[in-house]
Formats: structure tokens, C-alpha cells, sequence
């Protein structure tokens, strides 16, 4: 067998609502909303990383990653990026003639 063995995932019911409730959200932005539908689509069908990676597109590696990161941390983590280091971007507005 290649690559890593399957591990059985599981998520907690209350993490289960709360990803559901992203997903109806429709202001949750794409990344999120694929890093829930993973998460859901890993936990609720027991799901092999193979079959996930390709539905969603995306490397076997994302996949387990995003999992990894819901074992060590919590939702959050595994949701959202951590903050990155450097300076913070800085957005200007244009000053208007009236004023």
C-alpha cells in the first residue's frame, strides 16, 4: 500500500452544526467554504484522502493537512489560516474633491 494508512476521522456533533451553518451561511468566503465541505465530506462518509482530493480538486496533501489540523488544534484551525508574518497590508482611499 502507498502513501499513508487510513486513519478513522471523526468530528464533534456540535463542529458538524456549526460547519452546516457555514455552508447555508452564503457570505462565508471559498476557502472556508472548502475547508468545511472537506471536513464534513471526510467525517461523515469515512471517506478515503484519494477519492476527496479528487472531487475537490485539490492535492492529497491539502487534504490531510486540513484534517492534521483539526486533530492538533480545533475547528478554528483547521478552518482558518494563522496569522502571517510582516508588515500588515495598508489600503488607502481616495480623497474626494468635495470635502
Amino acid at each position: 500500500m502507498r502513501g499513508r494508512k487510513p486513519e478513522k476521522f471523526q468530528l464533534k456533533p456540535a463542529h458538524k452544526a456549526y460547519l452546516r451553518k457555514l455552508l447555508r451561511d452564503g457570505e462565508t468566503p471559498w476557502r472556508i467554504v472548502r475547508r468545511a465541505q472537506i471536513l464534513l465530506q471526510r467525517a461523515d462518509k469515512e471517506q478515503r484522502v484519494g477519492a476527496l482530493s479528487e472531487k475537490f480538486v485539490q492535492s492529497a496533501s491539502t487534504i490531510w493537512r486540513i484534517c492534521q489540523r483539526y486533530r492538533d488544534g480545533d475547528l478554528q484551525a483547521a478552518l482558518y489560516d494563522a496569522p502571517r508574518p510582516g508588515r500588515p497590508r495598508v489600503f488607502f482611499q481616495k480623497s474626494t474633491q468635495g470635502d
